[in-house]
């Protein structure tokens, strides 16, 4: 997320030919309103969370007379239109900041698609094109974080319920769901950003860009745990003859921090397990002063959890808790990291339930499945202009395209409002100003509201209707009710 060269470059972090936009507007435009909302998509609910990253990290910097040199370079290079007097006003009437107003929903809200989330309007009427100019940089700020920490939020959801089910342990929520993505994102920015979104709803996390970025830019104290994790070069350099010999001195090294992960599947996950852990190692780890994680990273993810449980089970022991499910002893656990995405993890829980393990044998990581499977469409983000004042008239505007109902945007300056426990989008004219759930959070470089971690935390954590997570949750429920 760190400032360098021409990439932290407002004038030139947009598409080229937003640059010959200002001239296409009606003479006579003084202002430009625009909003941002999640068209609808995959998921029954947005967690919204990540525009004050982008404003603290671009928009809080004024563009230089050094930058509007660069950007007409670049812009002209490839043949397109650049208006110098429009950026050196900006620079000479607004000290180089970009003269907007942003209202946003509070971050951290969960609430359903196609409601405003951002709506941005500019305020000075002679720069009315500068709402709709940094709309890539802006939209992909928003849509990107609030999508994975959507993903991360209903994934909550199906840990909860299950937890519910088969645990007597539901304080053990914000600790089953490691964020391990770092390696399958596109980016160091996508790292911090899907990162930072993933923390707001667990407190689990290899992502240090994310961990980073929530300090950063959100005031976070200590939010996230990691340990000691194994990979397979390490337990690879002993040989397989020796891979007895790797775990123990993982277990010796480590034995002070309170928690090992062992890798079992460097060669046989099934003879690791039965016959080292269970075997030559079985006394190390039940006398190990902390926890041990048996940790598969290949196979069939719904079945080999549940498998590498009851062996562990078979070998260690079980209790049976007041649900009726049997629960490992507390000095061993199955981690299971690999395969496990939004989709797969609510088919772990089905198979576990069905033999009669309880969900928290196991804690979870996501990599890919987290913070790379999923892009704009996934939920259809869009930003769409609303509203324009021509000569001192407001006219609200819409596109409606008869080819896909779905990019239908909405008229008019908006509001967002919250009755009787649904969230809707009305008319901003239409409500009293206090009823208005969009707060102003940035007017000319300005930071007018500042959210901190914990007011996300505590905003993504209050109740919801059911129906914004049911679909999601729906088919192990069923499954959970058959059993019964």
């Amino acid at each position: 997320m760190g400032r360098s060269s021409a990439f932290d470059n407002i004038i030139i972090n947009t598409d080229n030919y937003k640059h010959c936009h200002y001239s296409l507007y009606p003479p006579g435009t003084e202002y430009v309103s625009s909003y941002i909302e999640s068209r609808g998509g995959e998921f029954p609910s947005t967690m919204f969370v990540g525009l004050q990253a982008f404003i603290r990290e671009y928009l809080m910097h004024p563009i230089t007379l050094e930058d509007i040199d660069e950007a007409e370079f670049i812009v002209r290079e490839q043949g397109m239109h650049f208006n110098r007097d429009n950026w050196m006003g900006i620079l000479n009437d607004h000290g180089g900041f970009l003269p907007v107003e942003i209202e946003a929903v509070p971050e951290g809200t969960v609430l359903p698609p196609r409601n405003v989330l951002v709506q941005l309007i500019n305020t000075d009427p002679k720069y009315f094109w500068a709402t709709s100019f940094f709309e890539t940089a802006l939209l992909r700020a928003v849509w990107y974080p609030t999508t994975i920490g959507s993903i991360s939020w209903l994934s909550k959801q199906v840990i909860r319920e299950a937890l519910e089910k088969t645990s007597d342990n539901p304080q053990l929520l914000r600790y089953m769901l490691h964020d391990y993505g770092a390696r399958g994102v596109s980016s160091q920015q996508s790292a911090a950003l899907g990162g930072l979104a993933h923390l707001v709803n667990f407190d689990q996390s290899d992502t240090v860009p994310g961990i980073l970025a929530a300090k950063k830019y959100y005031n976070a104290q200590k939010v996230s745990n990691s340990g000691p994790n194994s990979e397979h070069a390490g337990f690879c350099a002993w040989g397989q003859e020796h891979e007895a010999a790797a775990m123990r001195n993982m277990l010796e090294t480590y034995k002070d921090n309170g928690v090992a992960l062992l890798l079992t599947d460097t060669y046989d996950h099934e003879h690791a397990v039965k016959h080292i852990i269970g075997g030559e190692l079985k006394e190390m780890v039940e006398n190990f002063p902390g926890l041990v994680g048996i940790r598969p990273d290949s196979g069939d993810v719904v079945q080999v959890t549940s498998d590498t449980t009851e062996w562990l089970m078979d070998i260690f022991g079980y209790t049976t808790n007041s649900k009726g499910y049997k629960v490992l002893p507390n000095f061993v656990r199955v981690v299971q990291g690999d395969g496990v995405t939004f989709y797969s993890l609510p088919e772990v829980f089905m198979e576990m339930e069905r033999r009669g393990l309880s969900t928290e044998n196991a804690v979870f990581g996501m990599g890919g499945g987290l913070l790379q499977h999923h892009n704009r469409d996934t939920m259809n983000f869009g930003q769409k202009a609303s509203a324009v004042r021509v000569n001192g008239e407001w006219r609200d505007i819409a596109k409606s395209p008869t080819g896909s109902g779905f990019k239908a945007s909405k008229k008019g300056r908006l509001a967002l409002v919250h009755r009787d426990g649904e969230y809707a989008t009305v008319l901003r004219d239409s409500v009293p100003p206090e009823e208005n759930l969009l707060t102003p959070v940035f007017r000319n470089g300005q930071l007018l509201k500042k959210w901190d971690f914990t007011d996300l935390v505590a905003r993504s954590e209050q109740p919801v209707p059911e129906s914004y997570y049911l679909d999601h949750v729906q088919k192990m429920r069923d499954s959970f009710n058959r059993a019964k």
